[in-house]
């Protein structure tokens, strides 16, 4: 660890320093040894630091500070849409009448939430071109899951129990695949062409009586639209497979083109990229799946259903797949969709596809001359380049992410797809604005040129973080978990 713009809390402490001062006992004490069994009470207080209350808040707020978020800076990840959420979406969500409610409580006295997880149901539905949607799911993965778990009730419903195997590119997000095998299924990988599409003719070799589904996004994951879609369709559907949608880039397609019209049979959406969700951090999530009629039956249940005297749940479905989750889905992420959905309207949706496919070509032209483009061809909302050419230069794909940290950017997606050698995949969205990608776009063209004159600088970056570069292997497999500092007196702390 390099030299820090502050030391750490152990190196600050000073004997005898307080940061709090507790009023004195005012009631009977009880030994300890009447509350906690002796062989769970310390022999020696614990060796914690004494400080001020100003430098603990100093230590903590500056902590604070080196979180990177989309509300600090532009967070280029591909395939993971991190825009701007609007904070109005948020003020909907702390709503007094939707936050204190409890899931317990009687049908007719959350009507009104109700409705909004109905309405935003329906509203899902027209946008993706289904039939039903069900709202349970908690994450896009488990969605995932959901919708093979569907198409295998389909299949066995209908007594076509050899549907053993999901087709997926070999592009797809690595979910994908273990969504499959989760759900009981095997996996088979289907090639990808010199366009960055699905191999047709490799489809068509893989594709059988043993055919349960075709996983698959669109546009993928090289950020490219699946121009064969309504074929692929044809291939699989003719097999008696269904065709599953991965919602993930939905982002490039909102009020332009639907799933349901390309042929797919299932879809899942990611409330929390598509959306505006707070997207990071480990959650909350929210990954809704939508179906054709045929497999709205084992939708699982409880199902929101509207009837003449309100919204109620329906338990009575013999042929659903059961429960998925407890009570119905994350229901502040569903707010801040239905906010989202509300406040832009058709058009508005329309417009956020548009700007995210603008940005993305915009930016990966303005890259184009100094990094190598496997696929020169229109991007939807993401692309990928290659680091290809400054790798025979000394400087990897990862340095260059590295490097970026410096320039005061997150990194793109690196290393994925895999079928790119040295990938950098970039997804800029549709909040972003021109001044952003071209500040962005002349720190990427920076680095390229330094590579060129002094690649040493790119790989030792980075130069300016609190911390220095990590031996990643070693982190992984041998973990530091706790600040030990040996100058630091071993008198145990007074309490």
């Amino acid at each position: 660890m390099r030299e820090q713009e502050h030391t750490l809390i152990f190196e600050e402490s000073a004997p005898g320093r307080r940061g709090s001062v507790l009023p004195d006992l005012d009631v009977e004490e009880t030994p300890v040894s009447e509350l906690i069994p002796s062989e769970f009470i310390r022999e020696k207080a614990p060796d914690l630091p004494e400080v001020s209350e100003l430098q603990l808040m100093r230590h903590y707020t500056s902590l604070s500070t080196r979180n990177y978020g989309v509300d600090s800076g532009f967070y280029p990840l591909g395939s993971c849409t991190m825009k701007y959420n609007p904070k109005i979406n948020e003020e909907v969500a702390k709503l007094d009448g939707l936050t204190n409610i409890h899931p317990y409580q009687p049908e007719e006295q959350v009507q009104g939430a109700m409705r909004l997880m109905y309405d935003l149901q329906t509203s899902l539905a027209e946008i993706t071109g289904m039939e039903e949607v069900t709202l349970q799911s908690a994450a896009g993965a488990q969605g995932e899951w959901t919708g093979l778990m569907l198409i295998r009730a389909y299949h066995e419903a209908n007594g076509d129990t050899n549907r053993t195997k999901v087709i997926v590119p070999d592009s797809a997000h690595g979910t994908n695949p273990a969504s499959a095998v989760v759900a009981g299924f095997e996996t088979v990988t289907v090639k990808t062409d010199e366009r960055g599409l699905v191999d047709l003719e490799h489809l068509k070799e893989v594709t059988g009586e043993d055919t349960a589904a075709l996983m698959l996004t669109n546009p993928n994951t090289l950020g490219l639209f699946e121009e064969d879609i309504v074929e692929m369709a044809e291939i699989i559907h003719e097999a008696g497979g269904k065709l599953y949608y991965d919602g993930a880039n939905s982002n490039a397609i909102l009020g332009i083109a639907r799933p349901g019209d390309m042929g797919f049979d299932v879809v899942h959406l990611n409330l929390h990229k598509t959306f505006t969700g707070p997207h990071g951090g480990g959650g909350p999530g929210s990954g809704p799946v939508g179906v054709k009629a045929d497999l709205v039956p084992f939708l699982p249940k409880p199902l929101l259903a509207k009837t003449e005297n309100g919204y109620t749940w329906d338990y009575d479905r013999p042929q659903a797949i059961g429960r998925i989750k407890p009570f119905y889905g994350n229901f502040g992420i569903n707010v801040r969709a239905y906010s989202y959905i509300r406040t832009m309207g058709a058009e508005g949706l329309k417009r956020v596809s548009e700007l995210a496919v603008i940005n993305a070509n915009y930016l990966m032209k303005r890259l184009e001359p100094y990094y190598e483009a496997p696929y020169e061809r229109y991007c939807k909302h993401e692309f990928v380049l290659s680091g290809k050419r400054q790798k025979k230069l000394g400087a990897r794909t990862l340095d260059i992410a590295k490097r970026l940290l410096d320039y005061g950017y997150h990194p793109p997606t690196i290393y994925f797809p895999m079928n790119v050698d040295e990938c950098m995949m970039i997804e800029p969205t549709e909040t972003e604005s021109k001044e952003t990608l071209d500040a962005f776009a002349e720190a990427m063209i920076a680095i390229a040129k330094e590579v060129e004159k002094d690649p040493e600088i790119v790989q030792e970056a980075p130069h300016t973080t609190p911390v220095a570069r990590l031996d990643e292997t070693t982190a992984a497999r041998k973990p530091v978990l706790k600040y030990e500092n040996p100058d630091h007196e071993k008198e145990p702390a007074r309490l």
